[in-house]
């Protein structure tokens, strides 16, 4: 019996690379596969280019399972990057991850492993796939809180899930660097990746200089609510919603980024019990765990990554954009990001927020 290939994709981190192990280990014909999203044209040799590459061929090596990279980068310059930029041009705050899993990590990678007839693809993600009663997939929660990633993973469709193996998210962080430790696997003490992958050391604005040099690095008024103007601030996308650190003006008190007003080039600016709401729109949205959301149930509702779930009820106000009420209020309620419903341990799905 021919045994199951799987293509992984691995980034040279210690979450990927024990992905690959767990799914040879379960009998699995494993291919490593790292994403090449930086080179125009196919490099000479991508591992002397790229360090994280690299790794990820030492990884296979001591698998002894074959390792290949692949060239992504003009889909991921154009569903990613230039998303991230249109985005904050129109004074909103993107999420690349999202993104890039929905269009690159899943979409693209699916149509190689079909070329190569390969049935599944496999990441080193914090999360689950089960099978609702329904007859549905949907992502559900990892078993450790603290590295839980299914907020950026509920844009998923019901086929990218049907060819989708996550493993990682049966284990604790702790348990994965064991596992890698007892395989001797060279990447075991390799630190996480915290900033977007395109952008070095954070500087959000710096990356953006470099394509954008229009409205959104044109100086305009910081105004509160009321519309008195109190000071000028250095370019819409330099600021977030929620903001208070870097703002560079002397009001007296802490003042917060309450939101971008792109047509008037205004930072406007707010106390902190301001910032909070009950209600979001969303648009854009994508359902998971039900082919429709429940008008008269209620789900639990984050409103970015690192937000704790809150109760909430949803509302179609058309097709594709739904109305969000939160039994509490929530802080900071950004454009760009994206609002993911739970129904139990479940992505029900969720949307941008307008």
């Amino acid at each position: 019996m021919n045994k199951e290939k799987v293509i992984v994709g691995m980034s040279g981190g210690v979450d990927s690379s024990v992905c690959a192990y767990l799914l040879k280990e379960e009998g699995y014909d494993v291919i490593g596969v790292t994403m090449d999203f930086w080179h125009d044209d196919e490099p000479e040799d991508i591992y002397r280019n790229l360090e994280d590459a690299a790794d990820a061929k030492a990884v296979c090596e001591v698998l002894g399972i074959p390792h290949i990279a692949m060239n992504f980068t003009k889909g991921f310059r154009k569903n990613v990057e230039e998303y991230f930029r249109s985005e904050y041009v129109k004074g909103r705050t993107p999420n690349p991850c999202i993104r890039c899993n929905e269009t690159v990590k899943w979409g693209a990678l699916l149509e190689k492993a079909e070329e190569l007839g390969v049935e599944y693809i496999a990441t080193g993600h914090y999360a689950r796939i089960d099978r609702m009663e329904n007859g549905r997939l949907s992502v559900k929660n990892s078993v450790t809180a603290k590295k839980d990633q299914t907020y950026v993973l509920y844009r998923l469709s019901q086929e990218q899930l049907w060819h989708t193996l996550m493993p990682i998210g049966e284990y604790e962080k702790d348990e994965i660097r064991k596992i890698a430790e007892q395989m001797k696997l060279p990447v075991a003490a390799k630190k996480d990746s915290q900033d977007i992958c395109f952008i070095d050391d954070g500087d959000y604005a710096g990356y953006l200089k470099n394509y954008e040099n229009g409205s959104a690095f044109s100086e305009g008024d910081f105004v509160l609510l009321d519309g008195t103007v109190v000071g000028r601030h250095k370019g819409l996308a330099h600021y977030t919603v929620g903001q208070r650190k870097g703002l560079g003006i002397a009001l007296g008190k802490h003042v917060f980024v309450h939101h971008l007003d792109v047509k008037g080039n205004r930072v406007v600016l707010c106390d902190n019990e301001d910032l909070f709401t009950d209600t979001l729109y969303a648009g854009n949205i994508r359902c998971m765990a039900e082919e429709r959301f429940d008008e008269n149930k209620t789900y639990m509702g984050k409103i970015r990554y690192s937000h704790t779930a809150e109760p909430c009820r949803v509302s179609y106000e058309a097709e594709d954009r739904i109305k969000v009420v939160f039994e509490n209020k929530v802080r900071a309620v950004t454009p760009g990001q994206s609002v993911v419903l739970y129904t139990g341990d479940y992505v029900a799905g969720g949307g941008e927020i307008e």
